[in-house]
C-alpha cells in the first residue's frame, strides 16, 4: 500500500457511508450482504466484514438478529442550551428551559451519601474517601431520556444543613447557586469542560443507545472563592443532541 492510500476496508466503508448520506441507502434498508460487497468491490470476505464493522461502530447501521444489517434512521440533532447561571426564579437551567409546556420536560433523581473516588476528590479538592452527597438524574423530553447527570457535593460543606439533599427540603430543586447561598456559601464561578467518549453500557441502556455510540460529557464545577462546592458529569447522546453555549460579552 503506497503512502496515503487507505486500507481496502476503509475505502469500502467510505463508499457505503456516502450512499447512506446521500439517500442511496435510506433508513431501514438492508445493507448489502457480505457476498454482495465482496463481488461489487472485488474484495475479500475479511475486508467486507471489516467494512461492515466500521459502519456499525459509527452507529450508521445496526444488526437485527436472524435478519441482517440495516441502515439506522439518523435523528435530526436537537439543541441543549448551556447559557451559564441565570437567576430567574432560582431554578436550574434545565428547569428554566423545560418550563415551556411545548417541551414537556421531566426529570427524576436519587441522592445517597458516598465516598469520593480519587477522580471526584481531585475535582472537589478534597481527600479521596471523604463523604459526599451523590445525586443521579435522568432528564426526559416528551418521555424520551435525553440527558443523564451525576453530581457530587462535599458533605463538609452541606452536611447537617437544610440543603444537604439537593432535591428535598425548602430549597429542593433549586440551583446550586441558590442552595449554597442559603448556607452563606457564595458561588462566584462555574467551569464546564466538554469531551466525547464511547458511552458506558449503563448510560447507553438508559439513553436508548447501542454499544459503540458516542456520548458528550460535560464536566461542570461550581466554585465559591476558589473552593469547589459541587461537581457534576452531564452525559448527552452525541448523535441526537448538540450542546449550544450562549456566552454574554461583559
Amino acid at each position: 500500500m503506497s503512502f496515503g492510500e487507505q486500507p481496502a476496508y476503509l475505502r469500502v466503508a467510505g463508499d457505503l457511508r456516502k450512499k447512506i448520506a446521500d439517500g442511496s441507502l435510506p433508513p431501514h434498508t438492508r445493507l448489502p450482504s457480505q457476498a454482495r460487497i465482496r463481488a461489487e468491490y472485488g474484495v475479500s470476505d475479511t475486508v467486507a466484514l471489516e467494512a461492515r464493522k466500521v459502519l456499525m461502530a459509527e452507529g450508521l447501521v445496526e444488526g437485527r438478529s436472524g435478519s441482517g444489517t440495516y441502515v439506522r434512521e439518523r435523528p435530526v440533532p436537537r439543541r441543549i442550551a448551556r447559557s451559564g447561571y441565570r437567576s430567574d426564579g432560582g431554578a436550574t437551567p434545565f428547569r428554566q428551559e423545560q418550563a415551556d409546556v411545548a417541551v414537556r420536560g421531566t426529570w427524576e433523581s436519587h441522592s445517597a451519601q458516598a465516598e469520593a473516588s480519587g477522580a471526584v476528590a481531585e475535582r472537589l479538592d478534597i481527600e479521596a474517601g471523604e463523604r459526599v452527597m451523590c445525586t443521579k438524574y435522568v432528564f426526559r423530553e416528551a418521555g424520551e431520556a435525553m440527558m443523564l447527570s451525576t453530581s457530587w457535593e462535599p458533605l463538609a460543606v452541606t452536611g447537617r444543613t437544610p440543603v444537604m439533599l439537593p432535591e428535598e427540603g425548602p430549597l429542593g430543586g433549586m440551583g446550586v447557586v441558590e442552595r449554597m447561598a442559603a448556607i452563606d456559601v457564595v458561588v462566584d464561578n462555574v467551569t464546564e469542560e466538554v469531551g466525547a467518549r464511547p458511552g458506558l453500557a449503563e448510560e447507553l441502556s438508559a439513553l436508548g443507545g447501542v454499544p459503540g455510540h458516542v456520548v458528550l460529557v460535560i464536566q461542570r464545577t461550581f466554585y465559591a472563592s476558589g473552593r469547589p462546592v459541587e461537581t457534576a458529569d452531564v452525559v448527552v447522546p452525541a448523535d441526537r443532541y448538540r450542546v449550544a453555549y450562549h456566552l454574554p460579552v461583559k
